[in-house]
């Protein structure tokens, strides 16, 4: 049996690389796709990184292990939370290659911060892995003991770019700081791989959609994938080694912003109440101007240090106000419905939850700009959603048309608009290419959803897969049985605090 490594590529699409391949830029991924078992994947509702890295890894979808997007929303108990990788209940497939005695390693995996312990080193990333607004993290960010440091002296490791991309306007360092993210990320996994002697490697280059989201197919995200493609050269000559590249989701150009809460409000579904931000609204004054200037004036690291947390979150973004900030401006005893971005949308108990769900999801679905209906549909959320944690999730779901941005800003005043800040929205169709001694060669597959890889990657490994899991086994890997699931101890799930939302806004994450 050979290693694998993984290279998650955040919000690959097919839909952006093919004229690419076809126009000869990426000739190592095409070179690649040719030789292997490809396919184009589904992503679980809604498609986004929180919660579709981890549908990924633990082959459940979101009822599986209670996490739904970025936030944590309980009307009932009128809060609403920022959600981290201590969340998430459930085991991953590192967990059942480590029960099976095989060593993995984890680099740069959105989700799972705080790192807790496996047998291999874990290297946090994404968003969710902070140390204050606009700062990089320094420390508390890896397993085992000394990983931290060990990075630092050889590789001047950085979770985060500095500076951090915060505009498509943007062209310079911002993107410099990125491309050498990439090589760092696979000098890092490759020398744990080899040096450890990890049999299993995931790495995540989650800034690849940092500059999607900005740039859709500009030039600053063509550099991106040409500089993958020279490592997918290198890689590819390796014939000891499983490639795989996947996705948690893909993306495609953005050509309608549309601001949910505020649909509801007008449409009876919220009522509003007056805040601080109002002032602010009035006045011109908002978050990402206030950001664009302390960039200018190079005082990001000293606002950010001496500008109270309390009076920083009071400036709304351009939107309105996000996350815990959304029911200060709502009045909740009168409100039906208030939703979270790019599609789930929770209904308030007190009102006849049945009835309100039947009417805003006709509502909903007869809602249109001119290339027709904004939702490819509408769903209850007992149709999308499965397992022990269903009971957490949205009473609706939006299945956002390709193109649209669902954006959950209160108070902004819009309902629709043309593209803000990103020029890309995330969409439910990502990539997955498997190649190398221990899958088979069979071209391009039909469809496979994002929970088939984990059963696949395990059976790849010799691994029986865990009856938990909603996905199933490609036929491109071997025939295995199945297995008990592994309960994780309860360690492992402490929260942890809330610093991930600072990050999550400059990105636009939480739009």
């Amino acid at each position: 049996m050979s290693k694998t490594l993984v290279v998650g590529l955040d919000g690959a699409s097919w839909r952006l690389l093919d004229p690419w391949i076809a126009g000869g830029e990426l000739p190592n991924l095409a070179a690649l796709r040719e030789s292997s078992s490809w396919a184009r994947t589904e992503s679980c509702l809604p498609p986004v990184t929180f919660p579709n890295w981890k549908c990924y890894s633990s082959g459940k979808n979101p009822g599986g292990f209670g996490v739904y997007w970025f936030e944590h929303v309980d009307l009932d108990a009128g809060e609403i939370s920022v959600t981290n990788g201590s969340d998430y209940h459930t085991a991953e497939l590192w967990d059942y290659l480590n029960d099976d005695g095989q060593r993995t390693g984890i680099v740069n995996m959105p989700t799972m911060y705080p790192p807790r312990d496996i047998d291999g080193p874990i290297v946090c990333g994404g968003p969710d892995a902070v140390e204050g607004e606009y700062r990089s993290i320094e420390s508390g960010y890896a397993t085992p003991e000394g990983l931290v440091e060990e990075l630092a002296e050889r590789f001047d490791y950085q979770v985060h770019p500095d500076p951090l991309l915060s505009s498509n306007e943007e062209r310079g360092e911002e993107i410099d700081a990125i491309l050498d993210l990439l090589d760092l990320r696979f000098e890092v996994a490759l020398s744990l791989m080899k040096e450890r002697d990890l049999d299993f490697v995931h790495v995540t280059l989650f800034y690849l959609n940092v500059l999607q989201h900005f740039f859709w197919d500009d030039e600053p995200t063509l550099r991106a994938w040409k500089r993958i493609d020279e490592w997918i050269g290198r890689l590819d000559d390796r014939d000891d080694l499983n490639l795989v590249l996947m996705s948690d989701h893909g993306c495609d150009a953005t050509t309608t912003e549309f601001y949910i809460n505020e649909w509801l409000a007008e449409n009876g579904y919220q009522s509003r109440t007056t805040s601080v931000d109002n002032v602010f609204q009035r006045v011109g004054l908002d978050r990402e101007n206030v950001l664009s200037l302390a960039k200018r004036m190079g005082a990001v690291d000293f606002l950010a240090k001496v500008v109270p947390e309390r009076i920083q979150q009071m400036v709304p973004q351009r939107a309105g106000v996000k996350r815990a900030r959304k029911l200060e401006a709502i009045d909740l005893p009168n409100t039906k419905a208030v939703a979270s971005a790019q599609g789930p949308i929770y209904l308030n108990p007190d009102f006849n939850t049945d009835t309100v769900r039947e009417e805003l999801i006709a509502d909903l679905r007869a809602v249109e700009d001119e290339a027709g209906p904004l939702f490819d549909d509408v769903f209850n959320g007992e149709d999308v959603y499965s397992g022990p944690y269903a009971d957490e999730a949205p009473e609706v779901v939006l299945n956002q048309r390709d193109g649209v941005h669902v954006n959950d800003g209160v108070g902004g005043g819009n309902i629709r608009t043309d593209p803000d800040r990103w020029r890309a929205e995330n969409t439910l169709n990502g990539i997955f290419v498997a190649s190398g001694p221990d899958f088979e060669e069979n071209g391009q597959l039909d469809q496979i959803r994002i929970l088939d890889m984990a059963p696949t990657l395990l059976a790849a490994h010799g691994c029986d897969v865990p009856t938990d899991m909603d996905g199933e086994v490609l036929p491109i890997a071997g025939n295995v049985g199945t297995r008990e699931p592994i309960t994780l101890d309860d360690a492992d799930t402490e929260r942890a605090g809330e610093e991930i939302e600072d990050r999550l806004k400059d990105l636009g994450y939480m739009e």
